[in-house]
């Protein structure tokens, strides 16, 4: 993979402890490919597609690629099922309509102890995890000619 990949991690701190551990996964995976980072926070995880569209059409960055990072926990109402559901359909119609690659790694989960089990580097390491997915759409991209 080329050295001058540059990325942009977008992040909702929700769940800050959480999210810090998520970005410390993929921060690690950019830093071993050799690839540089920007970061920027968002409200939460219904603002990531957002701000990642904002990034790709500002034209002032040229971002190789996305990773979205946070961190949805269910709680008592449905608000849990709409959130998690328009930020998967925003990023996956940025992935397809925009050819954007992207590594999806907003945790929707029922409680802490999972999130924790998915973002620990130590355990399921799901920031490291989608950052490597979103490398590999960076590569895929080049190899079909999408991105020189």
């Amino acid at each position: 993979m080329p050295q001058s990949l540059h990325l942009l991690i977008v992040e909702s701190p929700y769940y800050e402890d959480i999210t810090n551990e998520l970005i410390r996964g993929a921060v690690d995976v950019l830093e071993k490919a050799g690839a540089s980072y920007d970061r920027i926070s968002v409200p939460g995880a219904f603002e990531i597609p957002a701000a990642i569209r904002f990034a790709a059409d500002a034209g002032r960055k040229n971002y190789d690629g996305y990773v979205a990072l946070g961190c949805v926990i269910r709680g008592e109402t449905s608000h849990y099922d709409y959130v998690c559901g328009e930020t998967a359909r925003g990023l996956q119609e940025l992935a397809i309509k925009d050819r954007l690659a992207i590594g999806y790694g907003v945790l929707t989960v029922e409680n802490r102890d999972q999130a924790w089990a998915r973002a620990s580097v130590d355990k399921g390491n799901k920031g490291g995890f989608v950052t490597e997915v979103a490398l590999r759409m960076i590569e895929l991209k080049r190899k079909f000619g999408l991105i020189e």
